[in-house]
Parts: C-alpha cells; structure tokens; sequence
C-alpha cells in the first residue's frame, strides 16, 4: 500500500544533528518544516510491491552518494534503488491550500547536480519481486554528502506471503505523446533516439501501474479493399506490443486499456466503421488482453452533443467491442451514446457551497440510468483545486476548489495518493488523466514553471531529463514524487480489493473510508495512513493462513484440494 512501516517509529524519534532522518513518504519535505523521523527504515511490502521511504540529510548539500546496498533474508537479496528529490519553485500558489516556494517533486539521479539552499532528501524504494520468499530481509544503507560519510542506517523489509497482481486491477489510462516528449527534449519526433525514449516512458508508467493513452500517436497506415480496411501494423506493433503481451517489463505487466487512433484517411462513416472492426480484429488477433476504447469528443459542450452522437454511431456500427469514452457528466442527452461515463471527481460527491459541478451522482446512481454493459469512470481536472490559480478572493469558492484529491505539487502528498483508496470505496471502474506531459509542448522551462490550468502539476507528472540538466550524454524520463503517490494509491487499492476476495470486504470499505471519506474529505495524517495498511495487511494475512489451513485439511482428510 506504499507507505511503509518506518512511520511506527518515526513520531518519537529524532536523528542526532548533522546525521539522517528517515520520514515517512506521506511528508513533502519543504525548508520551512523540519520534519522528525527515525533512526531506521523499516518496511512491509507484498510481493510485487514497491515500497519507498525518504531519508532526510543535512541542509547545505551539493554532492551525494551512496554505497550499493542489496538486503539479505531467506530469498535473493533484495536491490535498494534512490533518487534525490529536486524542487519545483511554486510563484503561484494552485489554490488556498497551495504555498509559494520550493516543493520537492523530481527525482533525480544522486549524481545529478544539487541546489545547496534545498533540502537534501533521497527517496529511497524497494521492489519485491512477485516469486520472492516471504520473511525478514536486512541491510544498513551508508551514504555521503560531499564526501564526508553519515552514519549508516539501519534497513529492513518485512515481505508478506502475498502477492499484488502485475497488472493493475483497476484499469486507467493516462496520456503521454511522442510529439510532447521530443519536444521536451529537444531531439526530432522521428529519430530512433525519440522512439526509444518513449518506451522508457511508457515503462515508467507501467512500472507505477499506470497505462497510457496516445503514445507514437500516428495511426497505422489504412487502405481500402471491397468495404474492407487493410492496416500495416507494422510501426504500430513494434511500438505497442510489448505493452500489450506482458513482454516490456520483468513483471509480465501490460497496459490494461488502449485507445483508437483514428486515421483521418478514413473519410465516409463505413470506411472508419470497417477501420474500427479492423482494430478489434488485429487485437484479437494478437490475444492482447487489454480494453480498446474510442476516446470521444472531450469535455463535449451542447454544441458537440451532435460529433459525439455521430462518433459513437461509427463505432457501434463496427460491430466491435471497442466502448466509446466520453468525458461528460450524467446527463440524458448523451446516456444513449456513452459506454463509459467518465465525469470529473466533483460529480461523485455532494458538497456544500458553491457547486462544482451541477449533475452530481455516486457511480452507483450512475449505473441505473446506463446501459448494462456500460462502465462509470472518473478523472480529475482543474475543478479539484480552481482553473485560475492561487486562492480566490471569495472563500466560500476557494474552499469549493480545496481539499480534493489532487496530483498538484503543492498539495500534501496524501491528496496525491487518495485516488486509488477513494476508487475502491465509491466503486468506480476506472480512471481517466488527460496527459502527463502537458508542460512539455509550451516553451517555458519544465524544471522552473509547471503551472497550468491553475495548478502546479496539472497534467504533467514527468520532467525531461536531458544530458544538460543531468549531466551524462543520455535522455531520459525523471518520474516524479506524485507519480509515486499515485502508484501507492493504486496498491492500496490491490490491498483492499485482495481483502474483499477473501471475505473481508465490509472491513476494507471501513478502511477505505477512514482513508478518505469522500473526494474532499481525505486523511493528512501519515500515522493514519499507516495504521490503517498495518490492519489491512495483518487481517489479509489472518485470511490467507487460514485458506491455506482449510485447503490443508481437505488433502489431508483425502478430499480434493
């Protein structure tokens, strides 16, 4: 569930001066709080998981390293990988919970240049391998700052005996383009060296549990042959395929959803329809796993109410499993066209005040005015923290756009994670974001002004790590902190959904709930946090060992297992 269990230890306890502090994740460390930690690391994860944790060094800081360190326990070692965290100076604040100043977001390479007048915190993670033996794993982390050794900190893994799934349980779709990233980067679109670059990326958000929308972006290439559609699959495989067959990552992770790229070559309603059924077809084809799905027209207004009737006519008329997307709230005028409702968050959750939205209903509400087959899915956008930027003069309307789950950076990194907690408890089938590289196409500097539409953060959840700012001669994507907080929200989700399987589901909607109680009303506290992954682990336990017994018993008194 990606905290940790250092924080059970870390309320009380203080490093002495000069040495190392370990914090729980849930804290941004900013220069103006100086948070207390603990003398030690210590972890729980599932197999399968990932688990980080940050280690807090003194200020003043250019240079760090740190020796390789592999934890010993009844299995293969296991790897610690760290990252130190830069900051993004915030000038305006997303809304009244926002502050001006540095807020620590990019994780960086340790051999990355530092700015001595930020904290020096190192994001520390470890990732169980899903075969790996249960049991205690040990190891003492030695680090340095500007060449002078720290006392070593002591570091443990407890790794339960059980596993999370690969693959995401919840599916989601992110966005990310080809086009954003060469730009970002400064290398053409069409270079080899691009391409690649935008498989780590797509890697990166696999290995946070996220699948991505657009990628390359260029359909493949049709023709048409007696009412027929015939695509070379040639780029579009050697691009997609390992995303979709399990085979990019050790993991066997896949993208759980993929979307249609239409081909503007396609021009008459049966030549995209027979585009459309070619797509299912090619997928089927292949045996991939994961759900296409028509992204309609976004955000449609009335005016587009007629487009989005039309696109979804096209689809349906393929006769193909490929559902259509729209990003809309309940409203009748689009129900008949819409095989995944996919409303902003402010459309789930009842609230006093100004309204945020104005066709408010849970997703069960949702569901008895849709079709059978249709899915409820949920996203944010600049109405979870304000579409202008810094707090309104009216409060009533800053606290209207406050206290929401947010991916902003200058929002405690518990909004950062509520995301998947609050998608098991409210039932939702999925999550939508509309691109993780927004910044990446204006012309500012991405590692000095992430502000868009009124958010620190909105929409981009990397930085461009290029030769220049790194040092070394290779590009490469730098994932950010809240992209690990959404991959722990994701995890608390598996944890919770593991917990329902066994029976225990009335438990893991109560944890859920003291998590976050809604969209809006969502837990600061770390210790919170901790306590409640802490239950939730040991009851999944509890259950699994007491499966296991029962399954014991059947083959012993010679029944079938």
């Amino acid at each position: 569930m990606g905290v940790g269990w250092a924080w059970a230890v870390a309320a009380a306890l203080s490093a002495a001066p000069g040495g190392v502090q370990v914090v729980s994740p849930l804290v941004k460390v900013r220069p103006d709080a100086t948070p207390k930690g603990a003398k030690e690391a210590r972890l729980s994860a599932a197999r399968g998981e990932c688990e980080g944790t940050q280690l807090v060094l003194p200020q003043g800081v250019t240079r760090v390293t740190m020796k390789p360190l592999a934890l010993k326990g009844p299995g293969a070692p296991l790897t610690v990988d760290a990252w130190r965290e830069a900051y993004l100076d915030v000038k305006t604040p997303s809304n009244g919970e926002g502050r001006t100043g540095p807020w620590p977001d990019a994780l960086v390479p340790l051999s990355a240049p530092a700015n001595p007048r930020h904290p020096t915190v190192v994001y520390v993670e470890v990732c169980v391998p899903a075969k790996q033996a249960p049991g205690t794993y040990t190891g003492s982390l030695s680090a340095a700052v500007d060449g002078k050794a720290l006392p070593a900190v002591p570091f443990s893994v407890e790794v339960q005996p059980f596993e999370l799934p690969a693959t995401s349980s919840l599916p989601n779709s992110f966005g990310i383009s080809l086009y954003s990233i060469s730009k970002g980067h400064g290398i053409p679109a069409e270079s080899p060296e691009a391409k690649a670059l935008l498989r780590e990326y797509g890697k990166a958000l696999l290995e946070h549990r996220v699948s991505a929308h657009g990628m390359g972006m260029d359909p493949p290439p049709v023709k048409f042959q007696d009412g027929r559609a015939v695509l070379d699959w040639t780029a579009y495989d050697a691009e997609m395929a390992p995303f979709l067959d399990g085979s990019v990552l050790p993991s066997g992770a896949r993208f759980t959803t993929v979307d249609v790229r239409d081909n503007r070559k396609a021009s008459t309603d049966a030549e995209k329809s027979a585009y459309y059924r070619a797509f299912q077809k090619h997928f089927e084809d292949k045996g991939w796993k994961a759900q296409l799905f028509f992204y309609a027209k976004d955000e449609p207004k009335p005016a587009d109410f007629p487009l989005v009737k039309a696109q979804s006519k096209r689809v349906r008329d393929a006769g193909a499993d490929i559902p259509v997307l729209v990003t809309t709230a309940l409203n009748p005028a689009l129900l008949g066209s819409v095989d995944i409702l996919t409303p902003i968050i402010n459309c789930f959750y009842p609230r006093e005040g100004p309204q945020t939205c104005h066709h408010v209903a849970n997703a069960a509400t949702a569901r008895t005015r849709l079709p059978a087959r249709a899915k409820v899915w949920w996203y944010q956008s600049c109405m979870a923290h304000g579409c202008t930027g810094g707090p309104p003069p009216d409060k009533a309307l800053d606290k209207a756009y406050s206290d929401w789950a947010s991916y902003m950076v200058d929002h405690p990194a518990p909004l950062n994670r509520a995301m998947g907690p609050l998608a098991f408890e409210s039932g939702v089938d999925g999550e939508l974001y509309f691109d993780t590289v927004f910044a990446y196409n204006t012309k500012k500097d991405v590692w000095a002004d992430l502000f868009e539409f009124g958010g620190n953060g909105d929409g981009t959840l990397f930085y461009p790590g290029t030769p220049a700012k790194l040092g070394g001669t290779e590009h490469q994507p730098v994932v950010s902190l809240r992209l690990k907080h959404i991959r722990d929200g994701l995890e608390d989700y598996e944890y919770l959904r593991l917990l329902t399987s066994l029976g225990d589901g009335a438990f893991a909607k109560a944890a859920a709930k003291r998590l976050a109680k809604s969209g809006y009303e969502i837990s600061r506290d770390p210790a919170e946090w901790e306590a409640v992954r802490k239950e939730v682990t040991e009851r999944i336990v509890k259950r699994k060992s007491a499966e296991q017994a029962k399954r014991s018993g059947r083959r012993t008194s010679g029944g079938t297992p």
